[in-house]
């Protein structure tokens, strides 16, 4: 299987930076693509950055030119940078892993997720 491990959540100010890494172990070589989605209290899980399996990233657009996600596919760890950050912003971000079909078939899961961590941003 895959495990995913967060950190780099806090409490920041409005504006403030953060930055958030997800390294992956275990199986690596099962899951493609990488990334972000977060959770706010009361509200969907929703994507914020990913790496999709081919490679090419995406942001979303509430965080575009704040947020930026890169990648180490050496380290198998994928980070993601944010600035100036709104109150919006507060949620436990959870990064993700995703198993392709034919890839690993043996697991059950085809998405593995990280055990979140909580960022918080004062106003």
């Amino acid at each position: 299987q895959v495990q995913l491990v967060e950190s780099g959540g806090g409490l920041v100010q409005a504006g403030g930076s953060l930055r958030l890494s997800c390294t992956a172990s275990g199986d690596t070589n099962c899951i493609t693509g990488m990334g972000w989605f977060r959770q706010a209290l009361g509200k969907e899980r929703e994507l914020v950055a990913t790496f999709w399996d081919r490679g090419d990233a995406y942001v979303a657009d509430s965080v575009k030119g704040r947020f930026t996600i890169s990648k180490d596919d050496a380290k198998n760890t994928v980070t993601l940078q944010m600035i100036s950050l709104k109150a919006e912003d507060t949620a436990v971000y959870y990064c993700h892993g995703n198993r392709p079909p034919g890839r690993c078939d043996w697991s059950p899961k085809e998405v593995f997720w990280g055990q979140g961590t909580q960022v918080t941003v004062s106003s």
